[in-house]
């Protein structure tokens, strides 16, 4: 989020560890079940139904989009099956660390692109599936974002950008690439679908596209069209890429100088004889790919159809209860990762009985790592599985941290994530992607952070900015552990920073972290944000002579009479400079 930006006036409410740790065993509520593993790394949501994964790397945060195939889950009542027709947005993820991941929104394609003209064949915006995305640096120092995506099967459209999450625009009235695109798929049985995006070294711009097609070895309905400066305009006539048993899910890469194509087979019989024919034709000696993996290829000239040379296959279908397959490849920090989609998550939800037992298939996003050689462009076979990939460095407590960053969940709703931008454009979910989200979270509901790094010395407070009614735990190793720092949330209209004083001694090292409600009605936490311990310094507690006191007890309600209260409570007084504080008293 912007915080320097927002506008809301925040109350710092101070309260203090001696008196807090009187409170930690008032709430004990079992928490929500969680349907994403707390020490798996896929899905990367335990709450968000996305597919068709593409990435970029950005400012040392790894940047991933996909179809949002919760709009559909939503739009069908949580039940039914996925027809992918009210996926009208793009979800947008990232991370720093390839386990805590920041959910920033969606790009809401639907109202982006409200002006396209209709024509002979499509009426205009229909639908956005399976985006790919890629960046450049200008040399007059300006950055270009363009997020590629198709339109049902017509053709792909284009947004553009001057940051990963926006504000995005559609720059063109239309779509991109469609039927009347010299080269392009002509209207039948093939499709113009499924872009990848690639920027060469040389800062030219390339798009793969198209599926679909005859049941065969060889459907040639794969393109590839070289795009102008703009990255908004085809440069000439897109070419055939040959590719054997092609369905769909093109994507792009440039890999020591040469093009990677990679996309995911079909479902044609598979037959010896016609593949020894094409082994030979072509020189090679690789074994046929299975149905449904994700196949690649290598070409030192993209324009030239015969200059492709298949290699094998590099991602097998997941599983995970999915029956389709799309993948990403992508260096991050100078490692491969596989980026895919499976349905692990709708399939513990409808075990569970949370969710219709008819429901499906709706898909999540994960992540493996993968193994390149550059200098071959050779990728090892990856093996997908829940537990994904560990982090590679830790999350630092001391900078300030949404609170829609999270490992994993529970209790916590697609819906739930609220937009509190005024910005009208911004205004709620389903529009540009934001960094102005917060979460609602209701009692019972947690969220898990991994890999916390407190330090040596450790933290001397820890601040919350939040609203609502309730009681709100950070928790250690486990969800069930007892409270380290319980926060009472007494503001439900004002965002709020609540600061708490900590024993440092408690808070070093590196620690799974649980965000947990347990009490009252619901919580949107906005942010938070450990203080470090200054070394050998004394954390004095203030004794400031209160005005205007109030007492409330631990569900909010007000106290009447100075003495009319036993046990913990909470007072709220204005200190001797005007400012508003709070602290709990015995």
């Amino acid at each position: 989020m912007r915080h320097q930006d927002f506008k809301t006036s925040r109350t710092v409410f101070f309260l203090t560890a001696a008196l807090t740790a009187a409170s930690l065993q008032i709430n004990a509520q079992t928490l929500a079940s969680e349907f994403k593993g707390t020490s798996d790394g896929n899905p990367i949501s335990g709450c968000v139904y996305c597919a068709d994964p593409t990435a970029l790397e950005y400012n040392g945060r790894l940047y991933v989009y996909g179809s949002n195939d919760h709009q559909q889950f939503i739009a069908n009542g949580k039940k039914g099956e996925n027809t992918y027709g009210e996926i009208k947005s793009i979800v947008v993820f990232s991370t720093a660390d390839m386990v805590n991941w920041t959910f920033h929104g969606t790009i809401d394609t639907k109202k982006l692109c409200a002006g396209w003209v209709s024509n002979p064949w499509y009426q205009g915006y229909g639908v956005s599936w399976a985006p790919s995305v890629t960046w450049r640096s200008n040399e007059d120092g300006t950055e270009e974002f363009f997020l590629y995506f198709c339109n049902s099967s017509h053709g792909v459209g284009v947004l553009t950008a001057s940051s990963p999450i926006g504000p995005w625009k559609s720059p063109l009235n239309k779509l991109l690439i469609h039927y009347d695109t010299p080269g392009a798929n002509k209207q039948g049985t093939n499709a113009n679908f499924d872009p990848g995006v690639t920027i060469d070294d040389n800062g030219v711009g390339w798009l793969s596209f198209g599926g679909l097609g005859p049941s065969t070895i060889m459907p040639e309905a794969a393109r590839i069209v070289k795009l102008k400066h703009s990255m908004t305009e085809v440069d000439g006539s897109a070419v055939k890429i040959h590719a054997p048993y092609h369905f769909e899910a093109n994507e792009l890469n440039v890999i020591n100088g040469k093009y990677v194509y990679t996309y995911c087979t079909n479902w044609a019989q598979r037959n010896d004889a016609d593949w020894n024919t094409y082994k030979e034709e072509n020189g090679i000696s690789v074994g046929k790919p299975d149905m449904c993996v994700m196949a690649y290829m290598v070409s030192d000239n993209p324009s030239d159809p015969d200059s492709w040379v298949y290699k094998g296959v590099y991602g097998p279908h997941p599983g995970m209860g999915t029956n389709n397959n799309h993948s990403h490849l992508q260096k991050f920090k100078g490692e491969y990762y596989h980026l895919y989609h499976g349905a692990p998550l709708m399939e513990k939800m409808r075990a569970a009985g949370v969710i219709d037992n008819n429901c499906g298939i709706f898909r999540s996003l994960c992540v493996n790592a993968a193994t390149v050689n550059e200098e071959t462009q050779t990728i090892e076979r990856v093996t997908p599985d829940l537990k994904g990939v560990d982090a590679i460095e830790n999350l630092n407590p001391y900078e300030l941290q949404e609170a829609e960053t999270m490992a994993t969940c529970g209790g916590i709703e697609y819906e739930d994530f609220t937009n509190i931008s005024k910005n009208g454009r911004v205004s709620s979910l389903g529009n540009d992607a934001s960094r102005n989200l917060q979460v609602r979270m209701k009692p019972g509901s947690w969220t898990q952070l991994r890999k916390v790094d407190f330090g040596t010395e450790g933290a001397s407070s820890i601040m919350l900015r939040a609203k609502g009614k309730g009681t709100v735990e950070f928790r250690f190793g486990r969800k069930g552990a007892k409270a380290s720092v319980t926060f009472n949330v007494l503001s439900p209209n004002e965002m709020t920073d609540y600061t708490v004083d900590v024993d440092p001694t408690k808070f070093t090292g590196t620690k799974t972290v649980y965000i947990a409600v347990t009490s009252d009605t619901e919580v949107y936490v906005d942010a938070w944000q450990a203080i470090e311990a200054v070394p050998d310094a004394i954390n004095d507690i203030e004794d400031s002579k209160p005005a205007d006191s109030k007492l409330y007890d631990l569900s909010g309600r007000r106290i009447s009479g100075a003495n009319n209260h036993h046990g913990v409570v909470i007072e709220q007084y204005t200190d001797e400079k005007g400012m508003k504080r709070s602290r709990l008293k015995m």
